[in-house]
């Protein structure tokens, strides 16, 4: 079986993929900017940068099956931010409050000789109607931190989710249907 490179730094995405009984043999970010292009759709984003990273991470591992993800969250047509700083993820927040968005991961792998399989994974999430007080304990529980959107749906938030229509696994950042099928068409 060929090598199996996790093309992420995400504890979560190494997480999940343990669910499915793998542990890869290395983790290599691909570490590209990640700002949308202009006039980029988030499905587009979210599959452009998945694919990005996986074929850069594929030049660094000749020969390994190499996966590799990405997660956008939008409200319409706009792509919210990955949380970085306090004043964002409160942005955020407010924005979801009591509205559904979508949440978009792609995966991408390349296999040991280098075709590359794609897959769009695509959930509804809706908040309830947030006060500030929930946003405030939302934000002092700090799992907001680098996540897009805002939120980790695997933390805090997830007591504030009415509904949940598509991966729960696909919110947190690996959707585990997917990653399976995929790997197992690329020989991992």
């Amino acid at each position: 079986m060929p090598r199996l490179v996790l093309a992420s730094a995400s504890p979560r995405r190494l997480d999940l993929l343990a669910r499915l009984g793998r542990v890869p043999d290395a983790v290599d970010p691909a570490d590209l900017d990640e700002t949308a292009l202009a006039g980029e759709q988030p499905r587009a984003h979210a599959a452009r940068l998945a694919r990005e990273k996986a074929l850069c991470v594929a030049a660094r591992h000749a020969g390994s099956v190499v996966l590799a993800a990405d997660t956008v969250v939008a409200v319409g047509r706009r792509i919210l931010p990955k949380a970085d700083d306090e004043a964002t993820a409160r942005a955020c927040l407010a924005l979801l409050s009591g509205r559904r968005h979508r949440v978009i991961t792609a995966l991408a792998v390349v296999d040991a000789g280098g075709h590359l399989r794609e897959r769009l994974n695509e959930s509804v999430v809706t908040f309830q109607r947030l006060s500030a007080v929930d946003i405030d304990w939302l934000i002092g529980r700090g799992d907001w931190q680098g996540k897009a959107g805002g939120y980790a749906i695997q933390g805090a938030a997830e007591a504030f989710v009415r509904a949940l229509a598509g991966s729960h696994s696909g919110v947190v950042g690996l959707p585990l249907n997917d990653a399976r099928l995929l790997l197992a068409a690329s020989g991992a």
